[in-house]
């Protein structure tokens, strides 16, 4: 479920279009991560099962190992698990992964669907012994829920009311042991006495260009596509650092292969592929490299206040500053100051400025521009 936005000229019912090309605000990228839950399931495919299968955030998974292994040998449920990052990481793959390492059902949802204390006492009531019960967007549970689990999780019980009036009465049930694993990508918005009752803190990192060519490789292999090393290079270049960003893109490779009668996805295939997607070797899609534009043609590259961008490029502040900035800022192409949006340095060496026109740099896919 999306937050209302405020109307702007993207997002209103005007005949104005936004940078995505349709009224009503931003259309979801192919190299933006935020996945619908059709994406999801198709994805089911590629998940790793296992810690071993699970590629990349090293250090963060051989802890996870050290913690499963001590509760499988003392017999006990893992303590509840946070885990903190942006999307398309792999928070509910990891999830399911503790699930099937400890040999526990694995029970998901998320905070918006819990509406109502009586939903989350039903999922409770029927979990088994050691459950992983899993809380995707944790940071907007509302608060009757979340009182509600700071007890579960302590004392493994659940307050319950009976009766209205003078005569209610509150009885607590209890339920067996189980791990709780809540995945935000929002930390500073969940509640400190929240935080304070998870005893294993996860926090997911981009992927490195090798972890990323890795994953290429293995989901390659499973959806029974060859491709080349320097494909395979370029595609983990190109796709931010973000497992479910490169799984999407090599999906329609192997669209591009399959049209071309090719048996191998090739760095020529790669290459027109991400031309034809307006994908560049930064993995920045055109409405990326438009933001960019106007704050150098018309702002002198900053710095310009977000709501006056927001207008420029048509669409709301916070579609502007959650679906767009993030990747940008993390990229080092843009920052956030107190006076404003201003583009750094990296952005005129990916870009080339000639005649007053924006040319990209990287239309060869050489792979990333050099900082």
């Amino acid at each position: 479920m999306e937050k209302s936005k405020p109307k702007s000229p993207g997002n209103s019912g005007s005949p104005g279009f936004g940078l995505s090309g349709e009224p009503g605000g931003a259309a979801r990228g192919i190299v933006h991560p935020e996945a619908s839950p059709e994406e999801d399931d198709r994805e089911g495919s590629l998940r790793p099962r296992t810690l071993k299968e699970f590629l990349g955030q090293k250090g963060m998974k051989e802890n996870l190992a050290v913690f499963i292994s001590a509760a499988k040998a003392r017999n006990e449920s893992l303590d509840h698990l946070f885990l903190i990052g942006p999307p398309g990481l792999g928070k509910t793959t990891l999830a399911q992964v503790v699930a099937n390492e400890l040999g526990a059902d694995f029970k998901v949802t998320s905070a918006p669907a819990l509406d109502k204390p009586k939903d989350l006492a039903g999922i409770l009531t029927t979990v088994s012994e050691k459950t992983v019960f899993f809380i995707d967007e944790i940071h907007r549970l509302k608060p009757a829920i979340e009182e509600m689990l700071y007890i579960a999780m302590e004392d493994y019980e659940l307050d319950w009311i009976i009766g209205q009036g003078p005569g209610a009465r509150t009885i607590r049930l209890p339920i067996p042991p189980f791990t709780l694993v809540g995945a935000t990508t929002k930390a500073g918005n969940v509640s400190s006495p929240l935080v304070s009752r998870f005893g294993i803190t996860c926090r997911f990192s981009f992927y490195g260009q090798a972890d990323m060519e890795a994953i290429v490789r293995r989901s390659a292999g499973i959806l029974q596509i060859a491709i080349n090393d320097d494909a395979a290079s370029l595609l983990a270049a190109s796709s931010r650092g973000t497992p479910r960003v490169v799984n999407r893109l090599l999906r329609r490779m192997r669209d591009f292969a399959q049209v071309r009668g090719r048996a191998v996805i090739s760095r020529e295939v790669v290459a027109e592929g991400l031309e034809r997607l307006e994908i560049d070797s930064l993995g920045l899609e055109r409405h990326d490299r438009e933001i960019l534009r106007i704050i150098i043609e018309r702002y002198n590259g900053g710095p310009v206040g977000a709501e006056t961008l927001a207008i420029s490029v048509g669409e709301a502040v916070d579609t502007l500053e959650d679906y767009y900035e993030p990747y940008l800022i993390q990229a080092g192409l843009l920052q956030r100051t107190p006076r404003g949006r201003v583009v750094t340095s990296l952005v005129y060496e990916h870009l080339k400025l000639a005649g007053g026109e924006m040319i990209l740099q990287d239309c060869s896919f050489n792979g990333p521009a050099e900082s």
